[in-house]
């Protein structure tokens, strides 16, 4: 299987006050020099042929018509046409997203966006942090459909402070009624760090579960298939990229910050824009961190990674041998399930699925 291709643009024109990610305000400056240093990198890298590719951010849609031509021209030289590969996706943010990129990303042959919507009501949007409006999120989707886009997913956040449960549920509903091809729809996560940290904001965990819940339940109703804890497909519109990605399917990544594993080795780029683009320039590696898990270790990360998705992880005897005993324990406590020879979280297991995944991370408890 050949790996996926991920691409960190790390530009965003305002930062949102729940976001951890590698990404920057006010460095649009910097996005010429970002991209040489790109395509230094992309001339690097460890393998040309590609399975999926995954443009990520920050906001891809950030840079300009031009800018984004100059982006798939480098890749499309180092790892042949974007047209030719089975899966190809854009993030992009309404408020940026415009018809002239859409025909850039078209032309090139991107099948899939990612839209960053979060909520449907103004009032939310702006307690986020987020730069555009419900009226910006429509025009953006409608104008990616009439560019012909049929395969598009839409993000969207649960929980958010002081969201009731009908609020949620009417963003919820008026997503549903746009018919998307894939949703993901996350619980508000405060991390150290941000915005809403620093203001000591608290989510409401039961009402945020009441919310997912209600999710499943109504997007199952509407056709969509429940695969992985937090997104749901159309039959056939799974993300093929990070479905690899949860089976411990190989990538590269190019860009500051941006993550590879390849040959076993998990490594780590730079998460500083400037530092990223000094050492592509010297010739240095921008790679910061690398490890190499072997043992128990690798092996739990699989299982951690498998059982995110729906379908589960078969129960093999190395997996039995290293966990049974933790695997036992989840079971008994409503978590996991046996089915045939796959383990799977229950439904309850999938709002409490941290608790089962610190049993294959190390350290792991003495036997």
């Amino acid at each position: 299987m050949k790996p996926g291709l991920y691409i960190h643009i790390p530009f965003c024109r305002q930062k949102c006050n729940y976001c951890d990610f590698a990404s920057f305000a006010g460095l649009e400056n910097l996005i010429p020099a970002y991209l040489a240093a790109l395509r230094l990198d992309a001339a690097n890298a460890p393998a040309k042929q590609v399975e999926t590719l995954y443009v990520g951010g920050g906001t891809p849609s950030l840079l300009s018509a031009a800018q984004l031509a100059q982006l798939c021209a480098l890749l499309q030289k180092e790892f042949g046409p974007i047209s030719a590969l089975p899966e190809s996706t854009c993030e992009a943010n309404p408020e940026s997203l415009t018809p002239e990129k859409l025909t850039v990303l078209k032309n090139f042959g991107f099948t899939r966006l990612s839209l960053g919507l979060q909520s449907l009501d103004d009032k939310e949007l702006k307690l986020l942090g987020r730069v555009h409006t419900r009226a910006d999120f429509l025009r953006a989707y409608q104008a990616a459909r009439a560019a012909g886009f049929d395969n598009i997913n839409i993000d969207l956040i649960a929980g958010l402070p002081g969201q009731t449960l009908e609020q949620f549920l009417a963003n919820l509903q008026g997503v549903i009624a746009l018919k998307p091809e894939h949703l993901s729809v996350y619980g508000l996560q405060i991390e150290e760090g941000t915005p809403f940290f620093e203001r000591g904001i608290v989510c409401d965990q039961l009402l945020m579960r009441r919310m997912l819940e209600e999710t499943h339940r109504q997007l199952i109703q509407a056709g969509f298939e429940h695969y992985e804890i937090s997104n749901f497909a159309l039959p056939g519109r799974q993300a093929r990229h990070n479905t690899s990605y949860w089976r411990d399917g190989e990538y590269i990544g190019l860009g500051s910050e941006a993550a590879s594993y390849w040959k076993g080795e998990r490594r780590q780029n730079v998460s500083s824009v400037q530092e990223y683009i000094r050492r592509m320039q010297a010739g240095e590696s921008p790679v910061c961190y690398a490890e190499h898990l072997t043992g128990k270790e690798k092996l739990g990360e699989q299982v951690m990674l498998g059982l995110r998705l729906l379908d589960g992880v078969e129960l093999t005897d190395e997996i039995q041998q290293a966990f049974g005993k933790d695997i036992q324990t989840h079971i008994k406590n409503g978590l996991l399930t046996q089915e045939n020879n796959k383990i799977k979280l229950t439904f309850e297991g999938l709002f409490l699925a941290n608790e089962v995944f610190c049993s294959f991370v190390a350290p792991f408890e003495e036997e």
